[in-house]
């Protein structure tokens, strides 16, 4: 029974000399690494402007009251200029207005219980509207819901009705 297994086993092994040995397959060419693409970042237009100035985005600035002994002062603006300064003048007992930076004969100021046009004069840095301590636009200015306008000039101030708007009027009316 030797002989037979020595057989198969030299045949086995004749075989398996008949097939191929398999080889490891060639490696693959290097592929580069791809590097990010930047997408554009999607804008959306903006809408366009609201006809109805309560939706409009306030004018960059702050308010800022000072007193003074002729009366007291509130200014709005960004950095060093103001673009709308409110002044009690106890002599007058008036208050003025100056928007600042430019040349009109009329300013229009509309609160959310009123719109008045005001005839204003060119003063030293823009134009200044004279109105009296009693004047109820003044309180319509300070009571505004969160904001009132300012038209006259190249583009409308939209301004936050805050204290400083109402300290300087009651300066003004003792």
């Amino acid at each position: 029974m030797r002989p037979f297994l020595l057989a198969g086993l030299a045949g086995s092994i004749a075989l398996s000399a008949c097939v191929p040995t398999a080889e490891a397959p060639p490696p693959a060419p290097a592929r580069p690494i791809p590097r990010p693409v930047r997408m554009p970042v999607a804008t959306i237009p903006a809408p366009p402007p609201s006809s109805d100035w309560r939706d409009w985005a306030l004018t960059p600035g702050t308010w800022r009251y000072a007193a003074d002994p002729r009366g007291s002062r509130a200014t709005f603006g960004q950095g060093g200029v103001p673009v709308l300064t409110l002044t009690c003048d106890r002599a007058g007992t008036v208050v003025r207005m100056v928007r600042g930076g430019t040349a009109t004969t009329t300013l229009t100021v509309r609160t959310s219980t009123t719109a008045r046009s005001l005839a204003a004069q060119t003063v030293a840095g823009g134009v200044e509207a004279v109105l009296p301590a009693g004047d109820r636009l003044l309180d319509a200015m300070g009571f505004s819901r969160g904001r009132f306008v300012v038209e006259g000039g190249p583009t409308p101030l939209v301004v936050p009705a805050w204290a400083e708007v109402l300290r300087v009027v009651e300066d003004c009316r003792g």
